[in-house]
């Protein structure tokens, strides 16, 4: 059966802040979507149904979301999916919105994810205790740091490569107009020297607390050859999900991000991703992970990732820009971290990244990760349609 080509028409997000008290949960989400669908040029009568996606509900306190959105999101009267995959939900909704077109449900769909973190305590959400599981009472930077240990002792890689992510992909938010965190000045040495939170994470090599949401619209391929400008068409998609814990389950190469990636890689047609992949967006929250998740996707093998770090070669004019937008480490509205993966990877090979395009982007990678690294949703967008539908 011939599945149908999909592409990303347009994307939108906000400008990320600490607290957005200008605009509701509801003016924040329409903010990223009335300029999704600017970008996309289509208007509401042109959208088939909406998927919303969102972390957990206990970050805001408003539980189920998406009923009280539906309006304001362009829900009522059409079709509405709410995802929830912690904080790679923002790719898995991307993901699903284009499993929908691909599928051939929709012609049209337009995929939306937020976080309003200032108005609950996601320290507190993060730390509560689900019957029946070990507790977690330092939250996601308490919870990952011994994970960031031990990448650092297997690769022996050595204590400097956290802070160089920091300032490349700080100075890299510098040239974002929508990035929570700007930081031009920001140096190896300023980093080393800002205090210790969760060993070896320092307070710069860890992402804000942002508001902000992001959207994107989703077409088939004739809404794509219909587009007046250029569209980001999505050569392949893939989610994994594995337990948060059981018996040989490794924090540092897990299973179900490696088995994503392989499946990714090989949906697109690419063998080699370090010399076929032109930019990647890539989850990373704190700054250790950038060269764990290199490994994880195949780009570095094993210990090898932080070598690409030092080597300057994931820096803008490197042979892989990682996270030319800034990153997680410069925005990070959970929920919608994801999708700002998945919508700046398009905006790459669409060529409209603005001060942060990558020269002559032509295939991109978008990931998310989320859960006790267990959730893992990827996309790879080119700039022209894939060969087989």
């Amino acid at each position: 059966m011939r599945t149908v080509r999909a592409a990303v028409l347009g994307t939108g997000q906000t400008h990320h802040r600490t607290r957005r008290t200008d605009v509701s949960m509801a003016g924040l989400c329409r903010e990223a979507i009335d300029r999704a669908l600017i970008d996309a040029g289509v208007d509401w009568p042109q959208i088939d149904a909406v998927v919303l996606g969102k972390a957990p509900d206990l970050f805001e306190g408003v539980m189920m979301p998406e009923l009280f959105l539906a309006g304001a999101i362009g829900a009522a009267g059409r079709p509405l999916l709410r995802v929830h995959t912690a904080g790679s939900v923002g790719g898995a909704t991307a993901n699903v919105a284009t499993t929908l077109v691909k599928a051939g449900v929709h012609r049209r769909v337009l995929a939306v994810a937020f976080e309003k973190q200032s108005e609950s305590n996601a320290m507190w959400a993060l730390s509560i205790q689900p019957p029946f599981t070990a507790p977690i009472g330092a939250g996601a930077g308490g919870y990952f740091a011994p994970h960031l240990r031990a990448y650092i002792r297997r690769s022996h890689a050595p204590a400097h490569i956290g802070a160089l992510v920091a300032v490349k992909d700080r100075r890299n938010g510098a040239l974002n107009e929508y990035a929570h965190l700007r930081q031009p000045g920001i140096t190896v040495e300023s980093v080393q020297a800002s205090a210790m939170l969760w060993d070896p994470i320092r307070y710069d090599e860890t992402c804000p607390s942002s508001d902000g949401a992001c959207a994107v619209v989703i077409g088939d391929q004739a809404a794509a050859e219909a587009s007046a400008r250029p569209v980001a068409w999505i050569r392949a998609t893939a989610m994994r999900t594995e337990p948060t814990f059981f018996a040989g389950k490794d924090h540092v190469n897990p299973r179900a991000g490696a088995e994503a990636a392989r499946a990714l890689w090989q949906a697109a047609g690419i063998t080699d991703p370090l010399d076929e992949v032109d930019v990647a967006e890539i989850y990373v929250p704190f700054s250790w992970f950038e060269p764990m998740w290199l490994e994880n996707l195949g780009f570095a093998e094993a210990g090898h990732g932080w070598k690409l770090v030092e080597a300057g070669e994931t820096r803008i004019g490197g042979r892989l820009p990682v996270n030319p937008s800034g990153g997680v480490l410069c925005s990070n509205p959970i929920g919608a971290s994801g999708m700002l993966r998945f919508a700046e990877a398009a905006m790459q090979v669409m060529g409209r990244a603005g001060e942060h395009q990558v020269a002559g982007a032509r295939t991109a990678l978008g990931h998310a990760y989320g859960g006790g690294s267990q959730f893992f949703s990827m996309w790879v967008v080119s700039s022209t349609a894939p060969a087989d539908a």
